[in-house]
């Protein structure tokens, strides 16, 4: 099931006005969030449009929540950072997805909840394609 409105099902213009995608993965697609103020922040996105993980089945949940362990440790690898955030969201746009948030004690919003979009650091094309090769040499 799509929703021709949203980014995670259509990809293209949508999806590039916030986020890469790096790779498929068991039942999801893991994407760059391109603002990067927590470096190594990803986006893992359910293959189907549904709203909440209560509308999957509990062997498509387990799946989904393997690939939400497999990207936050290719982060942990890549990027060591002291702790990972996770976040559920969608109010508005319905789509199961979670936001892994590296932290880093020396950075902004230590202790504190991270900023949905901050809108303070973005990457040349060539620095989001080195990013986007060591999540993937982490995977």
């Amino acid at each position: 099931m799509k929703d021709c409105n949203c980014g995670y099902c259509m990809g293209g213009e949508i999806l590039a006005g916030f986020g890469i995608p790096i790779c498929n993965l068991r039942v999801s697609q893991l994407i760059l969030f391109k603002e990067q103020s927590k470096p190594g922040r990803v986006i893992v996105a359910y293959k189907d449009h549904v709203s909440e993980i209560v509308n999957i089945s509990e062997e498509e949940r387990n799946l989904f929540m393997a690939d939400v362990c497999q990207a936050a440790n290719a982060l942990h690898k890549a990027f060591k950072p002291n702790k990972v955030n996770y976040g559920a969201y969608g109010d508005t746009g319905c789509h199961l997805h979670m936001h892994l948030v590296p932290k880093y004690e020396s950075g902004d919003e230590w202790g504190g909840v991270f900023q949905m979009n901050p809108g303070k650091v973005y990457l040349t094309d060539e620095e989001y394609a080195e990013m986007i090769s060591k999540i993937k040499d982490n995977l």
